[in-house]
């Protein structure tokens, strides 16, 4: 949802609700949506303590997907929300995924056992 500068604005400027535009209601679709990407989310957040700014790297395939955990609605407000290159990137956990020699290993996998007997002395070998 796109909108004017006063509804988002909002909370900074005591404005009226009468003098908020709503511009743009709609889906916004990706580009590429089957290729993993980085993105930068701007927030601003409400705690017991008080508002606080915060810059947020996630690593996802849409917008929608790289936004932070469910939390109450009144409580956050997503100022910018930016795909960054591989190069700008801050955050080690964003970071450390960007190594081209990168591998998922699958310990402790238990084979298929469609020749032995099913009830046995000795359990499953699951270290290869």
């Amino acid at each position: 949802m796109k909108v004017s500068g006063p509804l988002r604005e909002h909370k900074l400027k005591k404005m009226k609700k009468s003098s908020r535009e709503i511009v743009y209601c709609g889906q916004v679709f990706e580009k590429s949506p089957l290729q993993v990407k980085n993105f930068g989310i701007w927030l601003r957040y409400d705690s017991r303590s008080g508002t606080h700014n915060m810059y947020r790297q996630y690593r996802a395939l849409t917008t929608a997907g790289a936004g932070p955990a469910p939390s109450p609605a009144h409580s956050i407000q997503i100022m910018k929300v930016e795909e960054i290159p591989a190069g700008k990137r801050r955050r080690p956990a964003v970071k450390q995924l960007h190594d081209s020699n990168i591998k998922f290993p699958a310990p402790h996998c238990v084979l298929c056992r469609q020749h032995k007997p099913r009830f046995t002395t000795k359990g499953p070998n699951t270290f290869f």
